[in-house]
């Protein structure tokens, strides 16, 4: 999937002033990606934006998209990185063939010295081996695989998105103090690519591992347009709970069609998306989930990028949007920390455990031996119709993931679960 060449990128990596303590979406006023057109090439530090905007995934990476877009005009309204504007340099992954060929380009041909996004696993896992052979840092900020920070990790990527393991824990800790895993009988549904392998695997293991029975693990082709096979096999195999690994227009389409046939069975999983959701509409969802961002949360910060977001595209962000959003503030609060464009320099900064104001109620920082990012997440549940305010008021933040006073470890995996080894 790598193709050599010759010309040898300068290594380095974006980021903007410092997001440590107290520092919030209120540090960053509205600004605009626009700058006098008399600077020089050399002024502007270039990053580039890779993220699928087209098919199954494209409805998530447009959101991504806009945010990272609104997180540079606000970075360049306080000045830029180092005193220099910066510019997003973006590109359609549609899939891991055209990932590696736009990475490539972004790096050797666009100069970028940074690269941001991805949502698609294997595509995120293609654009790691590239950072990793041209030494430019790569802000994942949507792709879960755990395998993206243990077998497959390298010193040039950060994990801004949290893993499959994350995702899971945050949901399975609350249902495990609920009664909803010991003696309980599951029934997974699962994207047949790499995230989802990677997600029923995680999820299997601590479902088993906590006393749960897994029924059935069903592979499901993404884009999948009729789901009334697998709802019927569900039906006969008769399951406390229906457990779903499934990604992007896959989650609306089951959500649909599960509704429909008005089986009393629970509804939960190891991944939630908010746009999918919010296509499938409060009517046709149930249950308790788990999200690493939602629009309603009640922080200074979060507030303010909501508002800013609305206000330029008519609907909230979405949890894809923050990722963007605060991948592109992380690199760049980085940066100017680390007083340089170098990628060592950075790496350095980040490895260090600075930490980073994630519009949550809590700080954030990058694990040195594996490079995810330790944040929390929140279990949420589905709304009554009648409280919601609007078509996006879909979810009840029921509680933070770890808690106040827990380890922000608690829900990562443990190096014995995900070992990460950088290479040289």
């Amino acid at each position: 999937m790598t193709k050599t060449s010759k010309t040898k990128p300068n290594a380095s990596a974006v980021s903007r002033r410092t997001l440590l303590k107290g520092t919030g979406a209120a540090a960053f006023a509205t600004g605009t990606i626009g700058f006098p057109a008399i600077l020089r090439a050399q002024d502007v530090i270039k990053i580039g934006h890779l993220t699928p905007l087209t098919g199954f995934l494209g409805q998530l990476g447009i959101y991504g998209q806009n945010a990272a877009k609104l997180a540079v005009e606000e970075i360049n309204a306080k000045g830029g990185i180092l005193g220099r504007k910066v510019a997003l340099v973006t590109e359609d992954s549609v899939n891991p063939g055209v990932a590696v060929t736009k990475a490539q380009k972004l790096i050797e041909q666009d100069k970028v010295i940074a690269l941001l996004g991805e949502i698609n696993s294997a595509s995120a896992g293609a654009i790691m081996e590239q950072a990793h052979r041209l030494k430019t840092p790569f802000f994942n900020t949507g792709s879960n695989s755990d395998a993206l920070r243990g077998e497959k990790c390298n010193r040039y990527s950060f994990h801004v998105e949290g893993g499959n393991t994350m995702y899971t824990k945050t949901i399975g800790e609350y249902q495990k103090r609920k009664g909803e895993l010991k003696d309980k009988k599951y029934y997974m549904l699962t994207a047949d690519y790499a995230f989802g392998h990677d997600l029923a695997r995680v999820s299997s293991r601590y479902l088993k591992e906590n006393g749960a029975t897994i029924l059935q693990n069903d592979l499901v082709p993404t884009n999948t347009p009729d789901y009334s096979s697998y709802i019927l096999k569900i039906r006969q195999a008769k399951p406390d709970v229906i457990y779903i690994n499934l990604a992007g227009v896959d989650q609306t389409t089951f959500h649909k069609q599960f509704k429909e046939y008005g089986l009393p069975i629970k509804l939960t999983g190891g991944v939630m998306d908010t746009i999918p959701f919010w296509g499938a509409g409060i009517d046709a969802l149930s249950g308790y989930w788990q999200s690493l961002w939602f629009h309603t949360l009640e922080t200074k910060g979060s507030q303010e990028f909501t508002k800013n977001y609305t206000a330029k595209h008519g609907n909230p962000p979405d949890n894809q949007a923050w990722g963007d959003y605060c991948g592109m503030r992380i690199f760049a609060a980085a940066m100017n920390e680390a007083k340089s464009t170098a990628a060592d320099k950075l790496i350095e900064i980040l490895e260090k455990g600075m930490k980073f104001d994630l519009l949550k109620g809590r700080e954030g920082y990058f694990r040195q031996w594996d490079h995810s990012l330790l944040q929390e997440m929140y279990v949420v549940r589905v709304k009554e119709k009648a409280k919601a305010k609007d078509k996006w008021d879909i979810f009840e933040i029921v509680e933070p993931s770890p808690g106040q006073n827990e380890s922000l470890e608690l829900i990562q995996p443990t190096q014995a679960e995900n070992a990460c080894t950088f290479k040289a």
